[in-house]
């Protein structure tokens, strides 16, 4: 006998899909699509890189419903497509011209490009020029309703410090309970990675080029010398009376960092900090 079985998921429910598509840029006129070889592995770049190329990647943000027969909102190979044939020639042809212009300058042009391709599903991109850096644009309006789009700039660093996860106000025992081994009176240590994410206005009636230089020596000096190579709860002001967990960490970096960034006209966005791998925490900037 068949049985049918009611889905339980709301197919109205809007979701967004995310898909990255690494390429390499490998000559001064490569667009992207001249003489690519055969897709053996779109895993790690398509076109794949030759000799000293640079690689990128680009992640697209898609928003819609979920198809109630294939469970689809979105094929992914469309995604690909509209990103290979549209907007990879864009970053060529930008690399070829113009390869001292700023980024954030590409972000309208191919966010266009996709949204017009992608039956105007895209609500965010992000092109990424190493792991550790990246320029965004979100844009959360609808064709009926366009919103002033963001542009975000996430640029990543680290610090190497020891803390002990230790509250003042309660007893050894409460915290030997509360934290365990991470209460250990000689603490332990972490490499901290930290990401600190700032908004620009690209399309403003004067823009000016990102000052990447600016942001990381503001960075450098207001938050990875002043925690590097320290033991936190001993050596930093911050920690003493505060326990220097990853939320605190994130919350106090943070707080840092609004003032010195937001006077060079670097609006801060967020500050996120991993401890490890597996555990990070972000605090988003007081506007």
């Amino acid at each position: 006998m068949n049985t049918t079985t009611q889905s339980t998921i709301p197919t109205s429910r809007m979701i967004s899909l995310t898909r990255t598509v690494r390429f390499s840029i490998n000559t001064p006129n490569d667009t992207g699509q001249t003489d690519a070889p055969p897709k053996s592995n779109t895993f790690a770049a398509w076109p794949p890189n030759a000799g000293l190329g640079r690689h990128y990647g680009l992640d697209v943000t898609c928003v819609g419903p979920i198809d109630p027969v294939t469970g689809y909102f979105m094929n992914i190979s469309r995604i690909d497509e509209a990103a290979r044939l549209h907007a990879i020639p864009l970053v060529g042809q930008a690399a070829s011209e113009a390869p001292r212009d700023c980024p954030t300058t590409l972000l309208k042009p191919i966010f266009q490009a996709l949204y017009q391709r992608l039956d105007q599903t895209v609500q965010r991109i992000s092109l990424r020029l190493s792991p550790f850096l990246r320029f965004q644009r979100i844009e959360t309006g609808t064709p009926d309703m366009p919103s002033n789009a963001t542009t975000l700039i996430s640029h990543q660093f680290e610090f190497a410090a020891s803390h002990r996860l230790h509250c003042q106000s309660l007893s050894d025992e409460e915290n030997a309970k509360l934290f365990g081994k991470c209460n250990r009176p000689n603490g332990h240590g972490h490499n901290y990675r930290v990401e600190v994410t700032v908004r620009h206005e690209p399309e403003c009636s004067s823009p000016a080029p990102f000052d990447l230089i600016t942001f990381e020596r503001l960075v450098n000096e207001v938050v990875i010398e002043r925690f590097d190579h320290t033991n936190l709860n001993v050596d930093c002001e911050e920690f003493r009376a505060l326990n220097p967990s990853v939320e605190n960490i994130a919350t106090v970096c943070c707080s840092l960092l609004q003032q010195p960034l937001g006077d060079a006209a670097m609006p801060l966005h967020s500050v996120t900090v991993w401890e490890t791998d597996k555990t990070s925490c972000t605090c988003h900037a007081v506007c």
